[in-house]
């Protein structure tokens, strides 16, 4: 392969993801048309900057020389996340404007199927081993339990109890479970050792930790300040929590309060957001997280085709897009 990026593996796979994708909704049965209908239509509103579906493809050719194999797992990686992100806007308030062409309630429910059924069709599809099915079967519902774990105590968190390990906890939820699914399957379906497999889905929950990162950097720099008007808890906040004085940290959280409803709090959130001893301490997290990744890629190895690629996705993931105000 002569892939330079995970964009390159994805352009070379992505008919194939999107053939297993309607594959899977059509083994939904000839029954199922409503549900064929709005899982297709969720599906087509749903699209990804960032093609991470090429993760358990990279991860099967590290382990076997051959990532062909693993577009079912890439179909389940979108498949997951088409649901987690409408659920994720239901909870924001969003879920209204996801289509013309689906209700909120049509999305929600198949949104339901998508996370969860749809991706065990594909899964009991594969012509593997039961032992290789159930392993393949347990990590998808691990990862339901601890990614819903994660967002819940998302929804809950309070601010002003919030700390740059709690926040942490919370992203390996929301995050770091996905991300480890997707990549211990493709170690499970290439067939690698448990050791191995342990350690890839470290891998991704290290990278899911570095994603999740990256995403409230490009929150911020979009000007969509969605996690602003939600009032959501970033790690970016718990940085500048721990780095102002206790008067300032009370102006802050007042800040964090008002900038739900108010671009004026918004923007004077995010000249504390940015100042230099937050983005100091956020870059170093930053540095520490990409290190734990590379640690494993390294210890991991693999064919050197696809071990540097994921290297180069860990660089670009744990850049620091964001400037600080003085």
């Amino acid at each position: 392969m002569n892939s330079t990026s995970y964009l390159d593996l994805y352009r070379q796979f992505s008919s194939d993801i999107d053939a297993e994708v309607k594959a899977g909704i059509e083994r939904l049965g000839p029954s199922s048309i409503a549900v064929k209908d709005a899982v297709t239509k969720l599906i087509q509103h749903q699209t990804f900057s960032y093609p991470l579906q090429a993760l358990p493809l990279l991860v099967y050719g590290a382990e076997t020389g051959d990532p062909g194999p693993a577009v079912p797992l890439s179909a389940v990686h979108v498949l997951w996340w088409t649901s987690a992100c409408y659920l994720d806007d239901l909870a924001d308030g969003e879920a209204a404007s996801v289509s013309r062409e689906i209700g909120e309630n049509e999305a929600l429910l198949a949104s339901v199927i998508s996370g969860n059924a749809l991706p065990l069709h594909i899964i009991q599809s594969q012509q593997v081993p039961d032992s290789v099915r159930g392993a393949l079967v347990a990590e998808l519902v691990t990862c339901a339990i601890v990614g819903t774990e994660g967002q819940l105590s998302d929804l809950r968190r309070d601010a002003g109890d919030a700390t740059r390990d709690s926040v942490v906890t919370t992203y390996r939820g929301k995050s770091g479970a996905p991300f480890g699914m997707i990549t211990a399957m493709g170690a499970i379906l290439a067939g690698a050792e448990h050791e191995r497999i342990r350690m890839w889905r470290e891998f991704g929950d290290a990278f899911g930790i570095l994603w999740q990162l990256f995403n409230d950097q490009e929150d911020i720099l979009s000007g969509r300040n969605e996690d602003l008007r939600n009032g959501t808890v970033t790690y970016l906040l718990a940085c500048a929590l721990e780095n102002v004085s206790p008067r300032s940290r009370n102006r802050l959280l007042d800040l964090h309060a008002a900038a739900r409803s108010s671009e004026e709090a918004r923007s004077e959130l995010t000249a504390f957001l940015l100042a230099p001893a937050s983005l100091q301490q956020y870059r170093a997290d930053l540095d520490r997280f990409r290190d734990e990744a590379a640690r494993l890629l390294t210890e991991l190895g693999g064919d050197g085709n696809y071990v540097p690629v994921l290297h180069r996705l860990v660089e670009e993931s744990a850049e620091l897009l964001l400037h600080r105000t003085d």
